[in-house]
């Protein structure tokens, strides 16, 4: 890897994959390793699926790139899809090709709407590598919800709070991240965020859901934000979406629609709307229903949150949070992390290495006979660090 430019801050141990197929991947030497990130938790119904590759495929023999000017079915016929499971009965999509430009377009359409140039997330939110959400130096207002965590009133959430009271009343989009929290996987209070939606709405803003870690089945639901008993106005999916294809959703609601037949909003790029990639977002969502891996990605979250919950010992695990096949282990330092880390990986597992934590996301096809295997290789791993 000498000619490849590196530059995400995670340290590529596996130059050379070679094969991949269901909740594996595999070496040039023949190893395997069961991964438990799904990538970058973009394999959602696991490496290489056959069903989603055959739709491609032929897509790829008829039209993967379509011009201004002339189009597919196949993207009315994926729309129609992605709003059935966002639950935006006669809203309308367009098919982008990374979550942050996903989240962008969003936040573009809401300042453009409402004339408002002041955008509002939580204080810990990631919400993409664009400069326009990473710069939060200008044109930015974070809520801070750490008091909350602490607040008497969590689950009630009182609207008089100060911390509701200061939200301006410009704000032209409230972007939420429900759950992933630039990693660390902290989920805000239901009552918190509701109340955040109603005076943000309120003021004539719009809601902005980032699901693009959260969605397409990883919380357990089809999108994080159904956790919350709320309506957006947009949704923003990636990742999971194209099951490794490089493609992003952003989903609008009929309102919305209708606020843009009175205004018009241009935004175009390359490969805005693509056949091949609105493929590919459909057959995921079909293999999602009929492998039924919702239910599955709750069902098997169930059982490896209590048994990971299990591992703290105040010792080498500090804390563990998580949310249907989405969570995070904190680790006492970062030493250890890395030992960790390695030891698991010669064992034939990937998690992912966040310093002090460790993410596991596994593609919704996960078994508990999957599961049972990695408890055990990490408890060994774990036991392995206490005697040194």
């Amino acid at each position: 890897m000498d000619h490849v430019f590196q530059c995400t801050g995670h340290e590529l141990k596996i130059p050379n994959i070679v094969d991949s197929r269901g909740m594996y991947v595999f070496d040039d030497q023949g190893k395997q390793y069961m991964d438990l990130e799904s990538g970058v938790w973009c394999i959602s119904a696991g490496h290489n699926n056959p069903r989603i590759n055959v739709a491609m495929i032929q897509r790829i023999g008829t039209l993967m790139h379509a011009g201004f000017c002339y189009s597919s079915e196949t993207l009315e016929e994926a729309a129609q899809a992605v709003l059935r499971i966002v639950g935006f009965k006669d809203g309308k999509c367009v098919f982008l090709c990374s979550g942050s430009e996903g989240i962008e377009i969003s936040r573009q359409i809401s300042k453009h709407l409402t004339g408002n140039s002041l955008s509002m997330t939580l204080h810990d939110s990631y919400l993409g590598s664009y400069a326009s959400v990473t710069d939060r130096s200008k044109g930015w207002f974070l809520f801070n919800w750490e008091a909350c965590k602490t607040c008497d009133k969590i689950d009630s959430c009182d609207p008089s709070c100060r911390l509701l009271k200061d939200i301006p009343i410009d704000v032209a989009d409230f972007v939420f991240e429900p759950g992933s929290s630039s990693g660390f996987v902290r989920f805000p209070p239901k009552a918190l965020i509701q109340n955040i939606v109603e005076t943000v709405r309120g003021n004539g803003g719009k809601i902005v859901i980032n699901e693009v870690t959260t969605g397409v089945g990883r919380t357990g639901k089809w999108f994080g934000y159904q956790h919350y008993g709320i309506q957006p106005d947009f949704v923003a999916m990636g990742k999971g979406i194209g099951n490794g294809y490089p493609v992003s959703v952003a989903a609008l609601t009929k309102p919305i629609i209708k606020e843009l037949e009175d205004k018009p909003f241009h935004y175009a790029q390359s490969h805005q709307n693509d056949p091949l990639g609105a493929s590919a977002a459909n057959a995921v969502i079909k293999e999602i229903e009929t492998k039924g891996l919702i239910e599955n990605a709750e069902r098997m979250g169930k059982l490896l949150l209590p048994r990971l919950e299990a591992l703290v010992d105040n010792e080498v695990v500090l804390e563990v949070r998580g949310r249907g096949l989405m969570f995070a282990v904190d680790m006492i330092d970062a030493e250890t992390t890395n030992a960790v880390y390695s030891d698991l990986l010669d064992l034939g597992y990937i998690v992912g290495n966040r310093g002090t934590s460790f993410r596991i996301d596994p593609p919704l096809i996960v078994t508990e006979e999957d599961l049972n295997g990695f408890i055990e290789a990490f408890k060994g791993a774990l036991a392995a660090r206490k005697k040194l």
